[in-house]
Formats: structure tokens, sequence, C-alpha cells
């Protein structure tokens, strides 16, 4: 067969149209939750890094019941570094692993009084200096406390973008990196957001409510959990 009539070899989809789906799933998913925000209770930034490192392998309605009495009896760096041990396990017990969380606090607690002088720095470098933050808990405070884009991979967000084709990754820092060359950096958090919420109430981990799903049109992964909208309707939790 000529060289001139010979098959074409098949090629990834150009990068222009990958972005140009993921914009139109954006978009949809804006429409869908139009409440998306950090579901965690805070006032300053320094409640939202002690609740995100709360946070860790619990859910932010039980860290939400914790806080607000953990901030009345340590309301700053100074307090929270000075705490009787103790005391302070004993008012996060209910979030787990408290022991390991009260190390962190306390470390994170001293060393923004020795470093910064009580107030919670506002870059990546610096955040995951502080004992118990890594870059998902620092993105949480950038986006949410100081309004620095960034993209927090959590469960959910790690679990969609695989779904959804956006990336292959398991790894939370380059799936992060590849959402990044996706989404413009302005989308980050609120995509951020987006995505939680959907993975919390639509998309799950071992069911997603795929015939109630409003990405059904556009989710290669479609299929994964019950199709028929009856059935997945009654897999949402929207109201949580």
């Amino acid at each position: 067969m000529s060289a001139k009539w010979a098959r074409p070899v098949t090629k990834p989809e150009p990068a222009h149209k990958v972005r140009l789906q993921a914009q139109k799933i954006n978009e949809i998913l804006g429409r869908t939750f139009p409440d998306a925000r950090c579901e965690l209770d805070f006032s300053n930034p320094l409640q939202l890094l002690v609740a995100t490192v709360l946070s860790a392998q619990c859910t932010d309605k039980r860290v939400n019941m914790v806080t607000p009495e953990l901030f009345r009896k340590f309301p700053d760096a100074q307090s929270l570094a000075s705490a009787e041990r103790s005391e302070l396990e004993e008012v996060i017990k209910p979030t787990g692993f408290f022991r390991n969380k009260a190390t962190s606090i306390q470390g994170l607690a001293a060393q923004i009084l020795e470093l910064y002088a009580g107030q919670v720095p506002q870059t990546m470098a610096e955040l995951v200096q502080l004992p118990g933050v890594g870059r998902k808990t620092a993105n949480v405070v950038l986006g949410n406390a100081f309004d620095i884009p960034g993209i927090t991979v959590d469960t959910h967000v790690g679990r969609i973008a695989r779904r959804l084709g956006w990336t292959t990754n398991t790894d939370p820092v380059k799936v992060e990196f590849d959402l990044m060359d996706i989404f413009d950096a302005k989308e980050w958090t609120m995509l951020n957001h987006r995505l939680i919420f959907f993975g919390r109430r639509i998309c799950h981990s071992r069911k997603p409510a795929c015939g109630a799903c409003p990405l059904a049109d556009l989710c290669p992964s479609f299929g994964e959990g019950p199709t028929d909208p009856l059935v997945a309707q009654g897999l949402t939790k929207m109201a949580g």
C-alpha cells in the first residue's frame, strides 16, 4: 500500500481538547454545587491549619464538633504550644490518632511562635517545614485562609481525576501537578471544593452514583457504579 494511503497512526488527544472538556466539567460542577466551599469551620489561618491537621483520617463534621472547645481553651499559637499535653489530647481525642496529632499541633505552634511571631506563614515552602504539614494541608491553608491558589489532592480529588482521565498517577503530588497543567491557577481553589463536594455526594469510592451523575455524558468511567437513575439517586448524599 502506498504511504500516501496508509492508515494514520492514532495519536493521544491533544492537550487543548483535554483542557476544553475539563473546563466544561468544571462549569457543570459549578452549577451542581454552587455552595461548594471548605467544610472545616475556622475564623483565622491558625484555626484552619489546626483543623486541617485534625481532619486526617477523620470527617470534617467530627472535626467541627471538636474545634469550638479546642479554640476556646487554646485560642492562639502560644496557648497551643504551652498546653498541658493530656488536656490537649483529651479535647482532640474524638478525631482519632490524637497522640500524633497533638505532637504535630504543639510542634507547629511552637515553630510558628519561634519563626513567624505567632502568625501562620503564607508560602508553600514555609508551611511544609512545619511539623505535620504536607502539601495537602498547606494547599488547604493557602487557598482558603490566604486566597493563594492551590490544588489539594485528597482521596476524593485523586479518585475523580483518575476516573475523568485527567491523570493516571496515584501519587498525590503528581496528580496535583497534572491538574495544575490542565486548569488555570485562578480556577484551582474552587475546582478543589467542587471535586470534594462531588466525591462526597455522588462519585463515591466503592459505588459511584453514575445514573444520577451530572457528568455522565462526559465521564470515561461511566458505569463503574449503578446506572439506573432510581438506584443511583438512592446513593447520592446531596444534603450531606
